[in-house]
């Protein structure tokens, strides 16, 4: 860890000892998933009981948070939405100066809400490579959600590279941290200019390094993240997109800033993730975005596009039609490009397509089918099924409990959810069932949330 700081940024470990890790609900995303940022930068926003309300209403299961406010987190409590908060910036070189500051931090904001209020993730500062203040020591081992500034190079996708003044002091501390805990990049995917972005249909761009054709500019971005990762050999850190939208409403001067495109961006982008596959280069790893923002913020300094990123005014109406869930998403969008290629479930003929279609379903290992066909199951799930089983290996994030049911568990709903709770994606020979109560219900889980970590 080449930092000059006289701080321990190691302290900011602490973290991990007091947070739980569901390792069901990291299955459970494994088909991509659409949550929102909650900004609250406003004098005139419904209280946090009503955005609640309003989160179940349009079918939003995740959220992400710019702090933790006790408010909005007592009003999520037991409502069922995914919840990702932050740790801000000004309160980074405390936290990894003492540890005793990140207990009581951690108490303070998780532990008297959790579980009630289902975190799932921790953004420990935002953006902090640009900060002025120039935080960026005291991310190491932990990181932060940027902007894609950090890359050096992204175009052609393939080309991608970082900044080589982040590469050794904090860029492969911080992947080589994620690496090990299994845990995901965040990127903040804001800054995306009109070509070919609005996920239109469209002839598609081919990247002249690896000959691939992207359809959407934000595929080709995430991929020159990813090969800016494999560039310096860590190809098995996952990304989530923590940030990314476009404005309804902007000066004379900021071209592109509409409800027309807005709509179309927005609505086509979950399109894009509740229905397609992964990147061109990565089309088996789940898209996850959270869209920015929730609700036009009046308060948000800026150009006037600042203030009308919000998918709904504060009256709680919609400022354009989209709709957030797969049942419906291709109604009102409109339609998007072709995505990367993947495979499809097999039909097994189990009838449990009433299940698949019908609100959030999950697959559990059968433990009356024996050790074989768990065993087996799990073989295919994580092999030829394409599952990703490294959180269950031993010593990562999800290998307690140490039971083969436990683990055909895991594996089986990662098949199922990367299926999109296809028909007969949930038997594999008998060892497997549709729950239509969270896993987290059936499967023992470990001491601490789920701590996805940022790019």
């Amino acid at each position: 860890m080449a930092s000059s700081t006289s701080h321990t940024p190691t302290s900011l470990l602490i973290l991990l000892s007091f947070l739980s890790l569901f390792c069901s609900l990291q299955a459970a995303t494994a088909a991509g998933t659409v949550g929102v940022n909650y900004g609250r930068i406003a004098d005139d926003l419904p209280s946090p009981a009503k955005v609640v309300e309003l989160l179940k209403t349009q079918g939003i299961t995740r959220v992400k948070l710019y702090d933790t406010s006790s408010d909005v987190l007592t009003a999520l409590a037991g409502s069922g939405i995914a919840v990702t908060v932050a740790l801000p910036n000004e309160l980074l070189s405390d936290t990894a100066a003492d540890q005793s500051f990140a207990d009581d931090w951690v108490h303070a904001n998780i532990s008297q809400f959790y579980p009630a209020t289902q975190i799932e993730s921790i953004a420990v500062g935002n953006e902090v490579f640009v900060d002025p203040k120039n935080t960026t020591p005291f991310l190491v081992p932990i990181s932060s959600p940027i902007a894609l500034s950090a890359l050096q190079s992204s175009y052609p996708a393939s080309s991608g590279s970082f900044k080589p003044d982040l590469i050794e002091p904090v860029i492969k501390p911080m992947l080589s941290f994620l690496n090990q805990t299994g845990s995901y990049l965040m990127a903040n995917a804001d800054q995306i200019s009109l070509d070919y972005a609005l996920f239109k249909p469209n002839s598609g761009v081919v990247d002249s390094g690896n000959g691939l054709k992207y359809y959407s500019l934000l595929d080709a971005q995430l991929d020159a993240v990813y090969a800016a990762m494999s560039a310096i050999q860590y190809d098995a850190v996952k990304m989530v997109v923590t940030e990314t939208g476009w404005p309804s409403l902007g000066d004379s001067n900021e071209v592109g800033a509409s409800q027309a495109n807005a709509q179309s961006y927005n609505g086509n982008l979950v399109n894009r993730v509740l229905t397609g596959n992964g990147t061109p280069l990565r089309p088996n790893e789940p898209l996850d975005v959270f869209l920015f923002a929730l609700f036009n913020e009046n308060k948000k300094p800026g150009p006037t596009s600042e203030r009308n990123y919000g998918l709904f005014y504060p009256s709680e109406q919609k400022v354009y039609d989209i709709t957030f869930t797969t049942s419906s998403s291709g109604s009102n969008n409109q339609a998007a490009p072709p995505a990367a290629s993947g495979g499809e479930g097999d039909d097994d003929g189990e009838g449990v397509s009433k299940a698949s279609n019908a609100g959030q379903t999950w697959c559990v290992a059968n433990g009356k089918a024996g050790e074989e066909k768990l065993q087996k199951g799990i073989d295919y799930a994580c092999g030829e099924g394409g599952a990703d089983c490294r959180p269950i290996q031993e010593g990562a994030t999800c290998f307690d409990p140490d039971t083969l049911e436990a683990h055909a568990s895991y594996a089986f709903n990662s098949y199922y959810q990367k299926q999109q709770r296809g028909t007969g994606t949930c038997d594999f020979g008998g060892a497997a069932y549709v729950v239509t109560q969270a896993p987290s219900k059936s499967l023992p889980p470990r001491s601490s949330v789920k701590l996805i970590f940022s790019w």
